[in-house]
């Protein structure tokens, strides 16, 4: 029988409450503590979780009913308390992006796998039932030769958002724009689908926004380790927000996934399954989408993949989105905005000292 795991969260903002109401829905989980720099947060989410709350995590992660560590800080703030929580002997679960940097992904995965401890990167889309019945398809073949794999992100966020948060729209704490912060769970699943990218040939810019470092669109062409092509596309900057689209095809078969559902499926060889897939009885949910509201969706697949990393202590295995498995998306994004800096294509494995934003290139 399982275990239960005691978790500690570091950031308690909008997504922090997402892994706060994930941990209470598990059965061998509970939340112990919270921390937060910013006390009015620290206090108000302790108060509602009824955990002790705490504005310096060093403290916190002295404990010894923490077992694992959710990561909610801003994303170019990953790394610190990631390293502090493995060297306590904390596994982690850190929020998307893992970290902005390359060689800062690396310390925090070498630093878990050197004091055995597990490192996950949050992917929730990975955890949808229409999505992991196209990863099926893709492993079963059915596309034949994957030729063409898109991912698409059209999304809309007010100018409030970006005002909100100092952090938000900065190189230095966001690690970019529309492609780092919201694009990037779909480039996590379009090369969860494709395998690793070859190259990338990028543009990007700032059209609807001010006061941003960033990019709110950017559309990259890629080229696919396995002779495929195809385009990722993300922005913030399309009103009213469109439900994201992530689509497959090969000489074998199409799929496109909307959101939560298969929208299109179509296979040279049908199966008794496909009918049912096609008619929405098979893998359809309804998750809410983040397409114009950046809380608008269901804690569902967080639970789901707070699950996936608990059954893998429970096992002793990796998690399904490990830190290497996180890395991947972060990697393909950083070489985006090197080209989209450099004007040039950009081949992969990209050099891990790189960091975007030092020519800019937003209008």
């Amino acid at each position: 029988m399982s275990r239960k795991y005691g978790f500690a969260l570091i950031g308690c903002g909008a997504v922090g409450s997402h892994h706060v109401t994930a941990i209470s829905q598990l059965r061998n989980a509970r939340l112990v503590a919270v921390c937060d720099v910013f006390e009015p947060s620290a206090r108000r989410c302790g108060e509602r979780a009824g955990v002790p709350w705490y504005t310096e995590y060093h403290k916190m992660l002295e404990r010894d009913d923490v077992d694992v560590v959710s990561i909610c800080t801003p994303s170019g703030l990953h790394m610190e308390p990631t390293l502090t929580a493995i060297a306590a002997g904390k596994h982690c679960v850190v929020e998307k992006p893992l970290e902005i940097a390359l060689d800062r992904c690396d310390r925090m995965i070498a630093a878990a796998e050197k004091a055995g401890v597990q490192l996950a990167t949050i992917f929730p889309s990975r955890f949808g039932l229409a999505a992991q019945e196209l990863r099926k398809a893709v492993d079963a073949g059915r596309f034949g030769r994957l030729t063409i794999g898109d991912a698409y992100v059209r999304w809309w966020r007010e100018q409030s958002y970006y005002d909100s948060g100092g952090w938000r729209g900065t190189w230095k704490l966001d690690g970019g724009g529309a492609l780092i912060n919201q694009t990037i769970h779909s480039v996590d699943l379009i090369q969860w689908y494709m395998g690793p990218a070859k190259a990338v040939a990028a543009v990007a810019g700032c059209l609807a926004h001010t006061g941003i470092e960033v990019d709110d669109a950017a559309i990259v062409a890629v080229e696919w380790a396995n002779g495929a092509l195809g385009v990722i596309q993300g922005t913030t900057a399309a009103w009213p927000g469109l439900d994201r689209r992530v689509i497959i095809s090969g000489d074998a078969g199409s799929a496109i996934l909307e959101e939560d559902k298969l929208a299109f499926w179509q296979f040279r060889r049908e199966r008794a399954r496909d009918a049912r897939i096609r008619a929405g009885e098979v893998g359809a949910e309804d998750m809410g989408s983040g397409a114009s509201d950046p809380m608008a969706f269901s804690p569902e697949n967080h639970r789901r993949q707070l699950a996936d990393l608990l059954r893998a202590l429970d096992r002793g295995t990796k998690p399904l989105v490990d830190g290497a498995e996180g890395r991947k998306s972060v990697e393909i994004v950083l070489a985006a905005y090197r080209s989209a800096e450099t004007g040039k294509r950009v081949e992969l494995p990209l050099p891990s000292s790189y960091r975007p934003g030092r020519k800019g290139f937003t209008a």
